[in-house]
């Protein structure tokens, strides 16, 4: 029994173990299994994160690309999604090679120990029935030994007994003989039982219970081996994506290397090119002359070296006027206000002068103010209120500086060269299919195809006119660029009269009927123009002479385009008198001059200044 005993516990004991063992199995699938899922987050977010800095396509963000160290970013942006795709690599793997076949080796696994097991408590349970079965046949055999034993001795005594009939004694003696067969019986079946009983136990501890025990180990022992050949699998996925991964980043290397710190400055410059000469030296000028100051010309103005004084309109602006506008252009805007002069206040009192002209949105800034706009503003030749009511920039890009006007002209005709080039193929296709029409009647119409054809010469001749137009627009531009110098000199009447529709557009397009300037105005004479050799047209022009002197009899607030603002009493200088609209023209000074309302003043003309 105690063996019996022990061989159960032995049994419990090797069914918690088994049951242990496929419980760490099954902890190990769980963890490989996570271990996926977090190569799958985490090649997913790698991809959003290297789609969230994709370049958008028709975005300002593409044309950044062509330099070298976004080029290097876009590239490491590409590696990083091949990145990604070797972490999925690894969670695909992982789940087929790993958690598929573990899980199915599992389910084999419990099936086996379950049957082991159950071969096991048979085994048990045989050899408890052999041994009851001998336990009753023992009892059975000392049980007729004692009945036989009684039988016999009841025998003896009745035979003894002089008293007892010759009957009964015989009867004693059958029942002795009896009862001694029964026992014989008993020890024959006793001994056959014991002798079963033993060969049974022989086989259930030294061939049944062995080969159970030997199964349950190999099974064990095969788990064992299987999870570290799981373990090793899970190192040999991670290992056999190393190499493409390194591939990766020795990309991602590569393309940092790749980076061209000069080759990304020299496109800086070829985008940003203006074309616009820089200013010569600016010469001294001097002010110990009385009224008029004789001022030395600058560099800019081409001095030709024969002395002539020449009054500044703004002696500290002339300078910086080279590469904007001309100075007949900028006199220009201070002509005569196209509206009639404010009439005289009742009284000298500053509050109550009207301002005549409607007043701006802002107060006039100095020109010294426009000139440091001219110098951030970008280039503007079409007005602003043209492009505020949606137009589009001129066609033949004048609104830009030379160099970035000819790469925008020679983009347009190589454009419209491959447009053209399209359709000639198309025309010659359908050419083709025409001969072939016409070859065999049977295959379509020839006239089918004629319509089309027209259509397509008809498009060919337009765009070659358009290719034309673009590549005069080129060779003018060409012509003048600032590397070509022999043809520099002839950039300014060219340009001069390329613009001056779209000067007089602005001035056309302002709402100036009244002659009632807004803003905008001054906005819209803030052009770029290339740099030329402006010194023929600044010697050709001079300054208005001063005719006399004027004094002021109001105060006048000049806030408009080409007014003055004078206060009363003031002495000025006329260099311009009433020419019948009202407005008469002075100076302050060589930094201001402008129009004020003649019956504000009172002037006093010199005869010997206005006859010469």
């Amino acid at each position: 029994t105690s063996l019996f005993d022990s061989l159960q516990d032995q049994f419990d004991n090797l069914e918690k173990h088994t049951q242990w063992g496929i419980d760490v199995l099954e902890k190990y699938i769980k963890f490989v299994k996570e271990r996926t899922e977090i190569e799958l987050s985490y090649a997913k977010q790698l991809r959003n994160l290297s789609k969230k800095y994709q370049p958008k396509k028709n975005s300002k963000e593409e044309e950044e690309y062509r330099y070298t160290s976004t080029r290097a970013f876009l590239a490491t942006l590409n590696e990083m999604n091949d990145y990604a795709g070797q972490h999925e690599v690894i969670s695909e793997n992982m789940t087929s090679l790993i958690t598929g076949e573990l899980t199915r080796y599992v389910q084999e696994l419990k099936q086996e120990r379950k049957s082991h097991f159950h071969d096991g408590r048979k085994a048990q349970q045989h050899i408890e029935t052999c041994w009851k079965q001998l336990e009753a046949s023992k009892r059975r055999f000392e049980r007729d030994c004692k009945e036989a034993d009684r039988a016999q001795q009841y025998f003896e005594k009745m035979d003894a007994d002089i008293n007892v009939t010759k009957a009964d004694v015989e009867k004693a003696r059958q029942q002795a003989q009896l009862r001694h067969q029964m026992a014989e019986d008993s020890k024959a079946e006793y001994s056959s039982t014991l002798q079963k009983f033993n060969s049974e136990q022989h086989d259930h501890y030294y061939t049944h219970i062995p080969n159970i025990f030997q199964k349950i180990q190999e099974m064990e022992e095969r788990r064992i081996v299987r999870i570290g050949e799981s373990m090793k699998t899970f190192a040999e996925v991670d290992r056999q994506v190393i190499p493409i991964i390194g591939k990766c980043l020795d990309e991602i290397t590569k393309a940092a290397e790749s980076t061209d710190h000069k080759n990304d400055s020299q496109l800086v410059i070829e985008a940003f090119k203006s074309g616009f000469e820089p200013p010569g030296d600016i010469d001294f000028e001097d002010f110990t002359q009385p009224m008029k100051r004789t001022v030395s010309e600058s560099s800019l103005s081409n001095s030709r070296g024969d002395g002539k004084s020449e009054p500044k309109f703004g002696s500290k602006s002339k300078g910086k006027l080279w590469p904007f506008i001309k100075k007949n252009k900028l006199m220009s805007l201070l002509t005569s206000p196209h509206q009639p002069p404010p009439p005289p206040p009742a009284s000298a009192s500053p509050s109550a002068v009207p301002n005549g002209p409607q007043s701006p949105k802002q107060q006039k800034e100095p020109l010294s103010h426009r000139f440091n706009e001219f110098m951030t503003s970008k280039p503007k030749i079409h007005c602003f209120r043209s492009l505020k009511r949606g137009g589009a920039g001129p066609e033949d890009f004048s609104n830009l500086p030379p160099e970035q006007r000819r790469k925008k002209l020679q983009q347009k005709v190589d454009e419209l060269n491959k447009d053209i080039q399209k359709e000639i193929d198309q025309r010659d296709a359908l050419t083709k299919m025409k001969d072939v029409y016409i070859k065999n009647p049977q295959m379509g119409d020839a006239a089918s195809v004629d319509h089309r054809l027209a259509e397509l010469g008809q498009n060919i001749e337009k765009l070659r006119i358009e290719v034309q137009k673009f590549e005069g627009w080129l060779a003018e531009v060409e012509g003048r660029l600032p590397m070509r110098t022999d043809q520099a000199r002839r950039q300014s009447g060219l340009y001069e009269a390329q613009n001056t529709s779209a000067v007089n557009s602005c001035a056309q397009d302002r709402e100036s009927p009244d002659g009632s300037y807004t803003e905008e105005q001054s906005q819209e004479t803030e052009m770029k123009v290339p740099a030329t050799d402006f010194d023929d047209e600044f010697d050709d022009e001079e300054p208005l002479p001063t005719i006399g002197t004027c004094k002021a009899l109001y105060t006048f607030e000049g806030q408009n385009e080409g007014t003055i603002s004078v206060a009363e009493g003031e002495m000025l200088y006329v260099i311009e008198e009433d020419k019948g609209d009202g407005w008469t023209r002075i100076r302050r000074n060589e930094d201001e001059e402008g129009y004020v309302p003649t019956s504000y003043v009172e002037v006093y003309l010199d005869k010997n200044a206005k006859g010469a």
